[in-house]
């Protein structure tokens, strides 16, 4: 190891030199394999740098060999990327012997809280944003699905909107956030029953899988958290992957992942937003997109008035698939117009 870089969360960036590959752009989890420090030699996971993945294409950090972490002593029987070599033992939100596992244990319903889902990680700054330019007083949860990443502290985007998140809840085998939940379901139980939010966001962390198949994406959870949320007595909302600037077909207008996963595996419904604003020719084409959406899932066109400025303050740089703002305005408008509705749909104390 050559060199340390940008740390964050739970994350070490480091620069490698690997015979016959030089410098290798590495990254390390503190938590997972202790603080590497220059001169040391690292056992290097290649997979994603060697295919030069845009989210992930790191070589990750696997051990220290000549200094390895000690043992951990913390408290928790939680086991995430179980079987793997990477197993690590987390306290659960819903184990016994922790101090909130009698409100988990006794909760049942989210009181019809708003919960925004989305299939990708960077659409997350975005709904913040439109929850909190539309009600700066309310309390939002993020809840980190394990489709992409499964360590929290992979986020860069996370450490930066920590102080505008009421916490992160990370589930099934993703870890790391403020709470550990052992289901989607408990997750969202202790967004509203510990955290107290308002409102919760779902998606996947960062690093979508996609085949160009009409199921093999995992975005496809999304639809998903949808019957989750509704079986909690929650509000699903759905925000839409718009674009007008992706080359490819199938994601221009409605990308058929929102298509798929709201329309077709969202089977208790969930209210579709799509954003006014679009111009004539893009919000025509998401109009018709929308328009064979089943019954169950109604479709709301939410006004997008200061969302525009509030989006360029985002505290985090907005990009998704490496495209950012303004290029990608439609997905991100979309995302911000999904979080102004939750805003408006959050209950009355004496609705509650």
């Amino acid at each position: 190891m050559t060199a340390t870089g940008r740390s964050w969360r739970d994350a070490l960036e480091l620069t490698v030199e690997v015979p016959g590959d030089g410098e290798v752009r590495s990254l390390a989890h503190p938590s997972l394999v202790g603080v590497p420090e220059v001169g040391d030699e690292v056992l290097l996971n290649t997979t994603a740098w060697a295919q030069r993945l845009g989210t992930g294409g790191y070589a990750l950090v696997v051990a220290v060999p000549d200094r390895l972490p000690p043992d951990p002593t913390g408290p928790g029987h939680l086991v995430k990327a179980r079987y793997t070599p990477m197993q690590v033992s987390v306290q659960g939100v819903d184990e016994q012997d922790t101090e909130h596992h009698a409100a988990i244990a006794e909760a049942d319903d989210l009181g019809g809280m708003p919960v925004v889902v989305a299939d990708l990680h960077s659409a997350l700054p975005a709904v913040l944003i439109g929850v909190l330019a539309t009600d700066p007083d309310l309390k939002v949860a993020y809840v980190m699905t394990d489709g992409g990443a499964l360590v929290a502290g992979f986020s860069r985007t996370l450490h930066t909107l920590a102080p505008s998140l009421a916490g992160v809840v990370t589930v099934g085998q993703a870890f790391g956030g403020d709470l550990e939940a052992v289901t989607l379901h408990s997750g969202l139980l202790a967004a509203r029953h510990v955290l107290g939010a308002d409102v919760a966001i779902v998606t996947q962390g960062p690093g979508n899988l996609g085949t160009g198949t009409p199921w093999g994406f995992s975005g496809v959870a999304a639809g998903e958290a949808c019957n989750a949320v509704s079986v909690l007595g929650g509000e699903p909302i759905g925000a839409l992957r718009i674009s007008d600037a992706d080359p490819r077909p199938r994601h221009r207008g409605v990308s058929h992942h929102s298509l798929t996963a709201f329309g077709r595996v969202a089977l208790a419904g969930v209210t579709l937003v799509a954003p006014r604003g679009l111009g004539s020719e893009l919000g025509s084409q998401v109009d018709e997109d929308l328009a064979s959406q089943p019954e169950r899932n109604e479709v709301v066109w939410v006004d997008t008035e200061n969302l525009d400025e509030a989006l360029q303050l985002s505290p985090v740089t907005l990009s998704t698939m490496g495209r950012g703002w303004p290029e990608e305005r439609a997905y991100f408008l979309a995302a911000a117009a999904a979080g102004r509705y939750a805003a408006v749909q959050v209950p009355l104390p004496d609705d509650a």
